[in-house]
């Protein structure tokens, strides 16, 4: 057996982790007061070997004494080519306000050297999903294996721009897992135009290919997955009995995402699902919370409260909570159809796998 032997310094904090191999992962323990930890990731084709991914977790007085029978957890995710909690909402400001163990994901591709310099396509959301779940995972699972109470139907997400695309995937590879999440300003499918850095992507290029020989291929399946508009898929988490309320806030000008984002609710409305859409106008804009009517939107620590407060407090007539088992205790398969195969997301293990299976020739 090979092993894989891996020190880091993050934020003061020194993780030591030690992989066995790609199959058995070995997670850390959560530490006791704000800090950081380097969780096992699933491998990157385009990179093979061990990957590790950083998670900033914030509790609600910032140590973990302080999480009690109501504690939720939360994601927050960081813009395309930011890093821990950039253009997103202020995980210590999450933690206080909502009594939530908040989390900060460097998911695959963090950072402006790999997301948005380096050769590889940018992965928009499958692999950078399945990180986001994973931090998830761990939280859930070690307040389980101790026995700690915490609140664990009040699961929730938000992100900015990039990190509203991850946040919006996250929901979908794990329909029965949020109550509530808030996509800012996200991005709702890998176009043609962002894939193949087309004038009407505004300059986001993520460098995919049409060549069906290049690495950087995108299959019609990778393009299908990454939409979280898909008419099947949404169909499929409707099946699934997903009741996640999702939130997106978009700005009336914002000519990067707007069209996507109405071609989303459109559909998430035909399919049944919970769709909240804040449309950002000229009127909404106060200097304090909305700052402008394009993509920025303004305060994003302030945006999640001002627009879902209501159901992420842990208290309240309109407080929300998952009744049901998550995808985490399920420990089932979510399939998704494409034109050339599926892709399958596993949760045998709790913590989530991800995979493709091709189709007939």
């Amino acid at each position: 057996m090979q092993f894989f032997h891996i020190p880091s310094v993050v934020s003061g904090w020194v993780i030591s982790v030690t992989l066995l191999n790609a199959a058995e992962p070995v997670w850390p323990k959560l530490p006791e007061r704000d800090g950081a930890v380097m969780i096992p990731a699933q491998e990157w084709p385009l990179r093979p070997g061990p990957r590790q991914v950083r998670v900033l977790i914030h509790y609600p007085d910032g140590t973990r004494a302080s999480i009690g029978s109501r504690t939720g957890i939360f994601l927050t995710l960081h813009n395309w080519g930011g890093n821990d909690c950039d253009g997103t909402a202020n995980p210590q400001a999450l933690a206080k306000e909502f009594n939530v163990v908040a989390l900060c994901v460097n998911y695959l591709q963090s950072g402006p050297e790999d997301s948005i310099k380096g050769p590889e396509p940018y992965d928009f959301g499958w692999l950078q999903g399945l990180d986001a779940l994973r931090t998830v995972w761990l939280v859930f699972h070690e307040l389980d294996a101790s026995k700690q109470p915490f609140g664990r139907g009040r699961l929730f997400a938000t992100g900015g721009s990039g990190g509203g695309n991850v946040t919006l995937m996250a929901n979908k590879l794990a329909p029965r897992t949020f109550a509530c999440v808030v996509d800012m300003c996200g991005m709702k499918k890998l176009s043609d135009a962002l894939a193949y850095n087309l004038p009407a992507a505004n300059g986001l290029n993520a460098r995919w290919s049409r060549d069906t020989a290049s690495p950087n291929y995108l299959s019609p399946g990778a393009q299908e997955i990454r939409f979280v508009g898909h008419p099947a898929h949404l169909a499929e988490m409707k099946r699934l009995g997903t009741t996640t309320k999702i939130v997106s806030v978009h700005g009336v000008d914002d000519t990067t995402c707007r069209s996507d984002g109405e071609e989303m609710v459109a559909n998430l409305r035909r399919a049944g699902l919970d769709i909240v859409p804040v449309w950002v106008t000229k009127e909404m804009v106060d200097g304090k919370v909305f700052t402008t009517t394009d993509h920025a939107l303004g305060n994003r620590t302030l945006i999640p409260q001002h627009v879902a407060g209501k159901w992420l407090r842990c208290d309240g007539p309109e407080a929300l909570e998952r009744k049901t088992a998550t995808d985490f205790e399920r420990r089932e398969e979510v399939r998704y159809v494409t034109s050339d195969g599926a892709y399958v997301i596993s949760y045998a293990e709790g913590f989530p796998v991800g995979r493709f299976e091709a189709g007939p020739k």
